[in-house]
Parts: structure tokens; C-alpha cells; sequence
């Protein structure tokens, strides 16, 4: 995601760390079945830090990768993440999603991650995607829906400083929810063969690395973030926002539930007009 002031959540260290702790926490939901032949060309628009290069090079080796990002920093960030990991270096290009340098059909898969919620015309950064990818190619798009929180025990100060960061995202022009309007907006920017599926999240006592991995050092931490920004916008005071953190916790105890749904979505692109 391009450093700018569409990411309500930053670019700290800390940032960078939640983001690779969700992507590892998150890996083999998420990406067991995200996998591209080998030798053919990826772009992975939007790859930030690296979080998600890191499992889509490791589950698909020898494909040509491209990495875009408007920001310079955030592609310095994974360059080092890769290098560090082993893996072989993608070509990194520092540019903006709604206006890929890159000529028509020029990729045969595209790849995008908790990106499109951020954009204030996600149907705008589609329809480049799809001029991008060679007809038949494909695209997929995974994001989240803070609307599908389920919290046990459930708690108003918890739902309520959830809702705090849903607001300012869409302040900042975003949309937290967007994981729900997929299938829409991929038939709308002309992919055809649409397909979502919702990857649930269920964290108890029993799943004590997705407890930790998720609701802590994820979601929780997520919400944390926009502490500041929500109080000085007027959404909320700092009690009730720290109320509703410790609500959030009180899920990880030994009798507490989350509960959390993201939705895949794959198309392709259409062939071309004769």
C-alpha cells in the first residue's frame, strides 16, 4: 500500500511488524491455494512492506514477480525482508495503482492484498489491473470485513472502537467493509468467471496461536492504532477507547471467542474483442 494519506494506520515499525505478524499468522488460510505456474509473470500491486510477497514467492517458485508500491520506503522495507528470507528479489517498481506503467496485457496474474480498502476508487485501480493482465489472465483480491466481528463475550465498547477505525477509513476514503462488496465490484470493472469465498477466523482456547497471532497481535493492535486519530477526531474519549481494547483482550481469555471473516475473491480477465 502507497505511503499517503489513505492508510489510516501508518508507517511505523510497529506497523510493519503487525503486518508481517498478520500475513504469517494468516498464511495458510489465506494462501494455500495461491499459487501461479512457474515462469509466468505476477504483479502483485499494492505489495507494501512485503508482507504478502514473502508466502506468494515461497509457494510459487520461478515465477517473473513484479512488486508496484507508491511508496519508496515500504518497497526498500521488503526488499530487505527478502533478502533476508532467501528469496529471490522480484522487480520492484514505485508507482501508483490507478496508473500502472505497464503496457496492455503485459502480465498473466495479478495479486492484490488488503489493499482495494484503502483506495478511494477501488473500481478505478480494477479496471487498470484489468488492462494490465493478458485476456484470460487472472486476478486475485483478498480483503477483510470489520463488520464480521463476532466477539464473545460481546461488548459495546469493543464494537464501538472497531467502529471508530471503520470511520476514519472512510474519512480517509476507504471502505473496512469491503470484503462483502467483491463479487460486485470485479463483475463491474468487466472480470468475468468471479468467484469469492469467505476464509473464517475462530479464535479460542484452543487455537492458541491464532489467539495471540491474531486477536492480539493483529486486530487488536490494528484497532490500537487509530487511538489517537479517533479521539482527536471526536469519535470517542480516551477511556471509552481503552475500554474497548480491554474488551477486545477479554476475547482471548480461556472462555472468550473472535471471530473474524475475509473474503477471496478470483476472476479473469476477459478475451479480447474481435
Amino acid at each position: 500500500m502507497g505511503q499517503d494519506q489513505t492508510y489510516i494506520h501508518g508507517y511505523a515499525a510497529a506497523e510493519d511488524r503487525r503486518l508481517h505478524d498478520q500475513a504469517a499468522t494468516l498464511e495458510e488460510l489465506l494462501h494455500h491455494d495461491s499459487t501461479f505456474p512457474a515462469g509466468s509473470s505476477v504483479l502483485e500491486a499494492g505489495s507494501g512492506v512485503g508482507a504478502q510477497t514473502l508466502p506468494l514467492l515461497r509457494r510459487s517458485p520461478g515465477i517473473r514477480l513484479t512488486c508496484l508500491d507508491r511508496s519508496a520506503a515500504s518497497l526498500d522495507a521488503a526488499r530487505t525482508r527478502l533478502r533476508a528470507a532467501g528469496l529471490p528479489l522480484p522487480d520492484f517498481r514505485q508507482a501508483d495503482l490507478c496508473a500502472l506503467p505497464f503496457p496492455d496485457g503485459a502480465f498473466d496474474h495479478a495479486f492484490v492484498c488488503f489493499v482495494l480498502e484503502h483506495l478511494p476508487e477501488p473500481d478505478a485501480a480494477l479496471a487498470e489491473l484489468r488492462r494490465v493482465l493478458r485476456p484470460g489472465g487472472s486476478l486475485t483480491v483478498i480483503e477483510g470485513d470489520h463488520g464480521s466481528v463476532l466477539l464473545h463475550p460481546d461488548d459495546e465498547a469493543a464494537q464501538a472502537a472497531i467502529a471508530c477505525q471503520v470511520a476514519l477509513q472512510r474519512t480517509a476514503g476507504g471502505d473496512a467493509r469491503i470484503g462483502r462488496r467483491l463479487a460486485p465490484l470485479l463483475v463491474g470493472a468487466g472480470f468475468v468467471a468471479v468467484r469469492v469465498s469467505p476464509r473464517p477466523v475462530h479464535a479460542d482456547a484452543g487455537r492458541p496461536a491464532l489467539v495471540d497471532g491474531f486477536v492480539r497481535r493483529t486486530f487488536t493492535a490494528m484497532v490500537a492504532g487509530v487511538r489517537d486519530e479517533a479521539v482527536r477526531a471526536g469519535l470517542t474519549d480516551a477511556a471509552a477507547f481503552e475500554a474497548g481494547l480491554r474488551a477486545l483482550l477479554r476475547t482471548t481469555e480461556a472462555d472468550g471467542t473472535f471471530g473474524y471473516t475475509f473474503f477471496k475473491a478470483t476472476a479473469v480477465a476477459p478475451p479480447a474483442q474481435r
